[in-house]
């Protein structure tokens, strides 16, 4: 089993910055992929960035948003941050952590061939 853990979400203004962070708690070892999703009422739910667990250097981006997130995975200490750049009203959503027992290039942004989510942090982006 397998528990995530949001982290650093809020009220932020157009162009400022966020860093938000995920907490992977329990049966570590069977991830094979982490991501990080967003979703608006009554939309369904967007993947972010997706990235393998066994340390490899590549992370994928939804094209909406490369170029202003990055995605990183600490293995050392069991997060996965976000960090979104020039955030705009259109980033407001809230945003969840996600794990799979399935490698990557299978889980894609399918939020449903994920195993395990978190609660969501919700960020919320206006003057």
């Amino acid at each position: 089993q397998v528990k995530l853990q949001e982290s650093g979400g809020g009220s932020v203004q157009p162009g400022g910055s966020l860093r938000l962070t995920c907490e992977v708690q329990g049966d570590i070892p069977s991830i094979k992929c982490m991501a990080w999703f967003r979703q608006v009422p009554g939309k369904e739910r967007e993947g972010v960035a997706r990235k393998v667990s066994d340390g490899g250097p590549g992370v994928e981006y939804a094209s909406s948003l490369k170029g202003r997130v990055t995605a990183s995975l600490e293995k050392a200490t069991n997060t996965m941050d976000l960090n979104i750049l020039t955030l705009k009203p259109e980033d407001s959503a809230m945003y969840y952590c996600a794990a799979a027992e399935y490698a990557c290039y299978w889980t894609d942004f399918r939020a449903d061939r994920y195993d395990y989510w978190g609660q969501g942090t919700q960020v919320t982006v206006s003057s």
